[in-house]
């Protein structure tokens, strides 16, 4: 007989082999469920009043991470080991999983160091718009960003004196957790004015003739954005330069001289680590924070696994081991959130894949408004992606602030691969008072994505866009120009052999995106 009428005998044999695998399975279980009632039955009749089964625990349980066995509910010592195992992985992953924020801040901290970065005086300007050559989550390139770190430990209350006519800026805790918005959402509206940020332990008097704000960490992140002028960046970084001031209040009255770093030029890393490294970087966050930083509940998660406050983080090769296949899960468990959400209000439309990467309406990670507590996976999802924690992200500000849309998939549900060619079309009119961009970004590194293009965007603002005879704008993407003659401006270059994923900005929202009037398009793959 030779393989050609060998192969359906042994595809059906393996069939049968597959078939009889499953029945075995499934008579396996029935097995043990009537070994557990017959075990419980023994148990009962052990006692001279009836006791609720539910109270009670057979001698032999089947479960996900194996058979448990006990001794009239005492565990073996078996069973005590393999649930102590299984104990602390879960806790290394919702450690991992709760954890995202505060790494990712420590990321950005030492990503700005390396960068030059040291001192609050010392500020990293972005001035010829961030490119892919930094890795920094889901940064934009339309507009110029300022950036530093406050260290309120070492320089006490700490003052940022923010020049008229900047755009939305914010600063974080340790814990990506809100303090203030400055600028245009800020209480100067934009006209400029003086902030006062507080330490945690602060107790002395606040002076007058400045906003006000106290942070809950003493390391805080300070992001500023300035816009394009004629698609130039020029009138932001005088604007930073001429006015920005970033001082401790003991030295008001001779402060240090500001240092500006052009970032654009650099090459440097400013995301938390997914691979073991992620531990003793968050055991670092909690070594300097003050106690009061976090809430007992979080901070006992995190002392489960060896973090804790005061001591050394150094788990020995048993917990090592654990902890390494606690990440891999974590990670995975977060890029599943991120990219593969199973919850219906990410999106953001009826029709079509658009999601909010904001979901749940709350900067403080409520859900139904604190009915459902804390938000997890919503918080998960944003922190892993992206930074910049602020209630202006969720609110309604027609034609001030800005809101984001971000796309995954294609039109048939797809992962975007960028080794196919697709289609974008942005209907005319889109509802930006100032204007809009798409910019495309690893799904990796949840940075801006490498190409030979060094910025992986298109902006109504700064790129030549063809528009349509309607008015709309297609957008063509692919490993090569794949824009119809004329539009080679419309074409975003993706890699072969990688994904992407793309957020859609609207700069100065207008009422058309709320009310969900105006939708983009999907995209569509080119057959």
């Amino acid at each position: 007989m030779n393989l050609k009428h060998k192969l359906p005998i042994a595809i059906c044999l393996l069939s049968l082999l597959a078939m009889s695998c499953q029945n075995t399975g499934e008579e396996s279980k029935v097995e043990n469920v009537a070994v557990e009632a017959n075990s419980i039955k023994l148990i009962k009749e052990k006692y001279n009043t009836d006791i609720p089964e539910k109270i009670l625990t057979p001698d032999v349980v089947d479960t996900r991470i194996g058979t448990l066995n006990f001794f009239d509910g005492l565990p073996s010592d078996e069973t005590t080991k393999k649930v102590y195992d299984n104990l602390d992985f879960m806790r290394g992953v919702e450690t991992f999983l709760n954890g995202i924020p505060a790494t990712s801040i420590e990321g950005l901290r030492l990503g700005l160091r390396d960068a030059g970065a040291h001192k609050s005086n010392q500020v990293i300007i972005f001035e010829d718009l961030m490119n892919s050559n930094q890795l920094f989550l889901t940064g934009n390139t339309s507009t110029v960003y300022a950036t530093t770190f406050l260290d309120l430990k070492e320089d006490g209350p700490t003052v940022v004196e923010i020049p008229a006519g900047c755009g939305p800026g914010t600063v974080n805790d340790a814990f990506f957790r809100f303090v203030v918005d400055m600028g245009a959402p800020g209480p100067d509206r934009g006209k400029g004015g003086k902030y006062l940020i507080l330490p945690p332990d602060y107790e002395g008097k606040t002076p007058a003739g400045y906003f006000v704000a106290k942070s809950t960490s003493y390391a805080n992140w300070l992001i500023l954005r300035g816009f394009l002028v004629d698609g130039k960046t020029d009138v932001s970084s005088k604007m930073y330069r001429d006015g920005l001031k970033v001082y401790p209040l003991k030295d008001k009255n001779s402060p240090p001289s500001m240092e500006f770093i052009n970032g654009s030029n650099k090459e440097f890393n400013t995301i938390h680590a997914n691979n073991y490294d992620f531990y003793p970087e968050l055991a670092e966050v909690i070594e300097r924070e003050p106690i009061s930083f976090l809430d007992p509940e979080l901070r006992g998660l995190f002392a489960s696994i060896g973090i804790e406050k005061g001591l050394p983080f150094n788990p020995d090769e048993r917990m090592k081991d654990i902890l390494t296949d606690a990440m891999a899960v974590g990670n995975a468990t977060a890029r599943a959130i991120s990219f593969k959400t199973r919850e219906q209000e990410a999106a953001i439309f009826k029709t079509g894949h658009w999601e909010s990467g904001f979901i749940g309406g709350s900067y403080q990670w409520l859900k139904d408004g604190g009915k459902g507590g804390r938000f997890l996976d919503a918080r998960t999802r944003f922190f892993y992606a992206a930074t910049v924690n602020t209630p202006a992200m969720v609110l309604k500000m027609v034609g001030l602030g800005s809101q984001y849309a971000m796309g995954v998939l294609d039109s048939e549900g797809n992962y975007l691969d960028g080794s196919k060619n697709y289609t974008l079309n942005i209907p005319a009119n889109a509802p930006a008072k100032d204007f809009w961009s798409i910019v495309m970004y690893d799904p990796q590194t949840r940075s801006e994505l490498q190409t030979d293009q060094p910025l992986p965007s298109v902006s109504s603002q700064r790129t030549p866009l063809v528009k349509n005879e309607d008015g709309s704008v297609t957008l063509y993407f692919g490993p090569t120009n794949s824009a119809p003659e004329g539009k080679e401006a419309n074409w975003l270059q993706s890699v072969s052999g990688k994904g992407f994923f793309v957020l859609f900005r609207l700069y100065g929202p207008l009422d058309p995106w709320f009310d969900k009037t105006w939708q983009p398009g999907d995209f569509t793959l080119v057959k």
